[in-house]
């Protein structure tokens, strides 16, 4: 079973620990709050009383056991020196969140293995589904690459993908469809897969090519 560790029981730690652990991750949650610890207690298995920034609290911790440890602290001072602290405990991976964009390059700079910046991610993917009408999502996953989820466009309904020559034309790949009707989830669709208008695709590619499809080039 993999472990983890989220320290700072906000809003965005408390969704994720809840997530982990009911994806079956062993989970340690991390606070100063008394009530948020006893909220997370139902559902994950371990939940501590301690202030990460004092580093004697976080070694007694057993972090460096852990597969990740997610620091989700709102404060930009405490968020630094946790990961600090972090660091010198020799942690597998570190995963924090950033409050602003300064704070994303101070966690950057200071090692973490991962920052992320939930509100520009939110507002980058509300701007990109009301600037695409059929773009539901867009999901970076590597530098220059990303996965997009899609309606349908009209030119496509009722062809096969092969038909559709999405491969072909924008060089990305349907790495599944989500059908509404009837309600199914097909991975790795065949060539011969028909496409419909309740039909939702997901999509694996360069940006730039998958930008190309956006703009329907």
């Amino acid at each position: 079973m993999r472990q983890f560790a989220v320290i700072g029981l906000g809003s965005f730690g408390l969704q994720v620990a809840r997530r982990m652990a009911a994806n079956g991750g062993e989970v340690l949650v991390v606070d100063l709050d008394e009530h948020l610890v006893d909220e997370a207690k139902d559902f994950v298995q371990r939940a501590v009383i301690a202030d990460a920034t004092d580093d004697r609290a976080l070694a007694e911790l057993g972090l460096d056991a852990m597969d990740a440890v997610l620091v989700c602290l709102g404060s930009i001072q405490s968020s630094v020196l946790a990961v600090l602290h972090l660091r010198e405990l020799k942690v597998k991976r570190i995963v924090a969140m950033a409050v602003s964009s300064d704070h994303v390059k101070i966690l950057n700079s200071l090692g973490a293995d991962r920052v992320i910046y939930p509100e520009q991610d939110a507002a980058e993917r509300l701007a990109n589904s009301l600037s695409w009408g059929n773009v539901l999502d867009h999901v970076p996953l590597a530098p220059g690459f990303s996965m997009l989820e899609a309606a349908a466009p009209d030119e496509m309904i009722g062809k096969t993908l092969k038909e559709s020559g999405i491969g072909a034309r924008y060089g990305i790949q349907i790495i599944a469809v989500k059908e509404l009707v009837p309600d199914r989830f097909n991975l790795a669709p065949r060539a011969e897969f028909v496409i419909k208008e309740s039909d939702i695709l997901i999509m694996l590619g360069r940006d730039q090519d998958l930008e190309r499809f956006k703009r329907g080039e």
